[in-house]
This record gives C-alpha cells, sequence and structure tokens, in this order.
C-alpha cells in the first residue's frame, strides 16, 4: 500500500520562519521586509525579533501573503566579565493554533511585549535553562523551534533532551553565510536516534547588517488548503512541509516495502536512516537527471529521512517517516 506524506489537496505555500528587523538588529524595517519577501514569492514569514514579541496581522496581512507573529528568546552564558557570550540559547515561540491559544488565556503574548532575558555567569545548566524557555513559551500559546546550535556553541547534552520543542533549525543560512556555521543536521539527528520526534525546518535569519546578504537562503514549503494563520500553523505543526535551500521535493512517502521521494534534477538523494550500521543509502545521478528514487527497508528501521542535494550544493529535506 502506498501512503504519500504531502496531503493531495491544498496549494504550496512559501514561508520563512526566522527574520529580523530594525524591531531588533536587522538592517530593513517590517515595511521592507515583507515587501522583498512577496517581492520574491514568499506567502508568509515570521518577524522574530530578538526577546521582542511582535504581531503586526493587522498591518500586513492580505489575500496573498501572512504574517506568523513571534519572538526569538534567548538565554545566555557569560564569563566574569560580562563581556563574551560563552553560549547561549535561541528558542523561537511562534504563536500557534486557534487551540493554543485558547490554552493560554490569559498569559497569551501580548504585541510590544519585551521578554526578559535569563542570563548566567560562568556555569548553568544548560538543558534546564533551554527546557524553562521552551515551557514558557508553550504557556504563553506558541510552539517552539531550536535555532542554530553550532553558532549557539551550546552542547549536544544541553539541547537533544529537550522535550516538547516542535523543530530543529536544520539549516540557518545567515550563520552559513556570516561564519560557516549554518548547517545543524547533527543536533537534529541525536535528538531522533533519542527518539525524540522532532521536526526541521530552513531559514535565513535575515539581518542584512550590510556585510553580508542573508535573505532567500532558506525556506520551508508548506501544503495547506488555504493561506491563514490556522492552516499554516496546523500543517506546520502535521509536519506538511519540506523545508530546503534549493531543491524541491515534490511528494514522498511509503510504497510496500520501499520509501520512495519525487523531486527536482538533483545530483544525489539521501535516505537517511535510524536504526543499525549500515541502513542508511545514498542514490546518485549518472547521465539521466536524478528527479526521485527509492530505498528498500529491510525491516528493522526506527525511521527514514530524505536529503535531496543538487548540483550546487544546496539540500531539500524531508521530515522524518516514523516506523
Amino acid at each position: 500500500m502506498r501512503k504519500e506524506m504531502f496531503p493531495k489537496e491544498g496549494e504550496w505555500y512559501k514561508g520563512n520562519l526566522h527574520s529580523h528587523t530594525t524591531n531588533s538588529d536587522g538592517k530593513l524595517t517590517p515595511e521592507q521586509s515583507v515587501a522583498l519577501y512577496k517581492q520574491y514569492g514568499y506567502h508568509f514569514m515570521c518577524l522574530s525579533e530578538h526577546d521582542y514579541y511582535t504581531d503586526l496581522r493587522e498591518q500586513f496581512d492580505c489575500e496573498d501573503f501572512i504574517l506568523l507573529p513571534g519572538v526569538e528568546a534567548s538565554a545566555t552564558l557569560l564569563n566574569k566579565e560580562r563581556n563574551a557570550v560563552i553560549k547561549t540559547h535561541h528558542i523561537h515561540g511562534i504563536l500557534g493554533n486557534r487551540q493554543m491559544q485558547e490554552a493560554a488565556k490569559d498569559k497569551l503574548l501580548k504585541h510590544g511585549e519585551r521578554l526578559q532575558q535569563p542570563v548566567y555567569i560562568e556555569e548553568w545548566d544548560g538543558l534546564k535553562a533551554a527546557q524553562q524557555l521552551c515551557d514558557s513559551l508553550k504557556e504563553r500559546g506558541c510552539f517552539t523551534t531550536y535555532n542554530h546550535p553550532v553558532w549557539s556553541r551550546v552542547d549536544m547534552d544541553e539541547v537533544c533532551a529537550l522535550e516538547g520543542i516542535w523543530a530543529v533549525e536544520v539549516y540557518n543560512y545567515g550563520t552559513e553565510v556570516e561564519c560557516g556555521e549554518g548547517y545543524d543536521s547533527l543536533f537534529w539527528e541525536t535528538m531522533l536516534r533519542k527518539g525524540i520526534q522532532v521536526h526541521g525546518f530552513a531559514s535565513d535569519d535575515n539581518h542584512n547588517t550590510g556585510l553580508f546578504f542573508d535573505s532567500f537562503g532558506g525556506y520551508v514549503m508548506v501544503k495547506s488548503e488555504e493561506l491563514s494563520h490556522e492552516g499554516i500553523v496546523n500543517h506546520l505543526l502535521a509536519g506538511d512541509y519540506y523545508f530546503t535551500a534549493g531543491p524541491c521535493i515534490k511528494q514522498w512517502g511509503i510504497d510496500g516495502d520501499k520509501i520512495f521521494v519525487e523531486c527536482s534534477d538533483v545530483e544525489r538523494i539521501n535516505f537517511i536512516v535510524g536504526g543499525y550500521v549500515g541502513r542508511s543509502e545514498t542514490k546518485l545521478k549518472h547521465e539521466e537527471p536524478l528527479m526521485g528514487g527509492f530505498h528498500v527497508l529491510k525491516g528493522d528501521e526506527k525511521y527514514v529521512r530524505i536529503e535531496c542535494v543538487d548540483h550546487k550544493g544546496r539540500t531539500a529535506w524531508t521530515n522524518v517517516l516514523w516506523l
């Protein structure tokens, strides 16, 4: 029996979940950011200012574009002189669906609210600090992501046992072009191997400080029946999307004893398999276009996810199919 992971109904909507403006440390105003992303074919974005929650939907939502209100909350470990950051947690709170908002009641985050950043000197319980940040955002009506762990200098044990995180930022275009620290798949994979069912995503960061341009390099593609906050958020939570730095994933899933994928023309397809050593597999392009492939299951796999890599080295990722 064939099971397709993306819904048959609906349209594809392109979005960026990690973006900064002049309301925090970005160079572009909210007006400039929205106009630019709309110009380049985006349908939604989250203006995730540092420790500052904004909800600008009334100003910017229209028929073909919406904002997801959010905040990038942080907790920081400093040295004694307080002039250098040893480690930092950056966790997004993105406004959840109607049910999550109703559960938060009067704790729901409000537009213009500034969050108090926890600061630690020389020592911290890194996992506890991250978990408290995540739990606090969820109590306030948000679903949460863990952002750019490599850039943040955190250790595996300070992230990879987190509970209740919706997704890990597997690719951050901003930290990649800034300093080559944009790929975070090892943190994601470590959590998956622990049995933590967490999604992934790719994004920009979108600071555009003038030193480099960090827009349009990583995004999510969501399959939804409508372009609305409820529609996009529910499909994000359900994993009805792929995330990419360029290649397209049209469909994927399981067909009998095979995991299959249909994609744009790429150079290689990696089937990353949880379980025993040697279960993962790569399909390589030869002379003919490589626009899909399959992996035969042995029956003892725990999960499978897929990476499609094009001739420029850009990757598209599926979420995880748990077996």
